[in-house]
């Protein structure tokens, strides 16, 4: 038997040739498919190099090579199955064709399918990765809250466009009709994801009224915390503690929302107890030194407040009120520090004493003075 003769033997409906064509077109996919896809990301960064704002070719391929590295692979599978005698499409398949031939077109039809629905996704992160690139250089914190939502969004709309696919092509579903049929059925589900849908109506509303951004500190009921992510259910904060919160996009918006961000001065307020040792002239001393300080403070508001406000059977007391223009928690602590030790020092300056908290009885003595007669030593500014 000639080679010629060998390749003309027919077996299954297919000569020896149309298998080895079959099986070589296979070989060469599955060995050059990687080649392929980078040679295709490299010809379509190409098309789009111009509007990329600094992400390099790299990351492109890098996001693309193995979605399309397995496209490439079941189109080579399609290609290979043309040789045969084999192919059908979808809609030629009947309840009389054998189950193994509906089995493995339906798989390849699903991995096809699931194969384009990456390459789309893996597209969506490529954008998103372009628009965070922009968003560094205009540092919009609106961006830097809009862009994550996008990305969660056009996913979802990817996922279900192919599931619909998916569904018509593999499954000879109608999608109209099921859509159609949805009309009816959706006000059950609608019922059953009433909060669900309440919070993903409540992300739109918070990116349309933009109470706050990311990165924004807020206070919603009982959490305070900084604004890391706003997800269509739920926004996720972070506290003090560094612990991770998340609070349904609904209570965002129902609830008195503070966001602390947006307040242009932080306030101090505390009371100065002096003992009742302190003269008259001291208090004039502390009170009109204190005031020279806090206003000389570059990062204090000219709403400074320091009076003589109280005289108690315990002490003196001298009401201090003041406010710090920063957003910086740390800032605030450290400023308010700095302010603390000034006003010990005018104290101290003025040979003022700090009144204790314990229990103290004073009684006014002969000649009008205030007689101790019972204390335990407690400082207390």
């Amino acid at each position: 038997m000639t080679f010629q003769e060998f390749l003309h033997l027919r077996f299954l409906g297919n000569n020896v040739g149309a298998y080895l064509t079959c099986a070589g077109i296979l070989l060469f996919g599955y060995v050059f498919k990687t080649l392929l896809s980078k040679l295709l990301s490299k010809l379509a960064f190409r098309f789009i190099r111009k509007r990329t704002e600094g992400v390099s070719e790299a990351q492109f391929a890098e996001l693309l090579i193995q979605p399309v590295s397995i496209v490439v692979f079941f189109v080579t599978i399609y290609l290979a199955f043309q040789v045969l005698d084999y192919p059908v499409h979808s809609s030629e398949l009947t309840k009389h064709e054998p189950w193994p031939k509906v089995v493995l077109f339906r798989l390849y039809q699903i991995g096809l399918i699931t194969g384009v629905a990456w390459i789309a996704l893996r597209a969506v992160d490529f954008v998103v990765l372009v628009f965070q690139r922009r968003a560094e250089l205009n540092a919009s914190r609106l961006n830097n809250q809009l862009i994550p939502f996008a990305k969660d969004l056009l996913k979802v709309l990817v996922l279900t466009m192919a599931f619909l696919v998916m569904l018509s092509r593999v499954f000879g579903v109608n999608v109209t009709a099921l859509i159609g049929g949805l009309g009816i059925g959706g006000l059950a589900v609608a019922f059953a994801a009433k909060e669900s849908l309440e919070n993903l109506i409540a992300s739109f509303t918070i990116f349309l009224d933009r109470p706050f951004a990311v990165g924004d500190l807020v206070e919603v009921g009982t959490v305070t915390g900084t604004v890391e992510k706003v997800g269509f259910r739920s926004t996720r904060l972070r506290t003090a503690e560094k612990s991770y919160v998340t609070v349904p996009n609904k209570a965002m918006i129902d609830k008195p929302l503070n966001n602390l961000s947006l307040r242009t001065a932080r306030r101090v307020g505390f009371t100065l107890a002096l003992n009742h040792t302190t003269t008259s002239q001291q208090l004039h001393s502390i009170v009109e030194e204190g005031k020279r300080l806090l206003q000389e403070h570059p990062l204090v508001t000219a709403e400074v407040q320091m009076q003589f406000s109280a005289l108690t059977p315990a002490a003196k007391e001298v009401t201090v009120q003041y406010f710090i223009e920063t957003t910086s928690y740390d800032e605030y602590l450290q400023v308010k520090e700095e302010l603390n030790y000034c006003l010990v020092e005018a104290v101290e300056h003025a040979g003022g004493t700090f009144a204790s908290t314990g229990t103290t009885v004073v009684q006014i003595g002969s000649g009008g003075r205030f007689e101790s007669l019972n204390s335990t030593p407690t400082p207390v500014l």
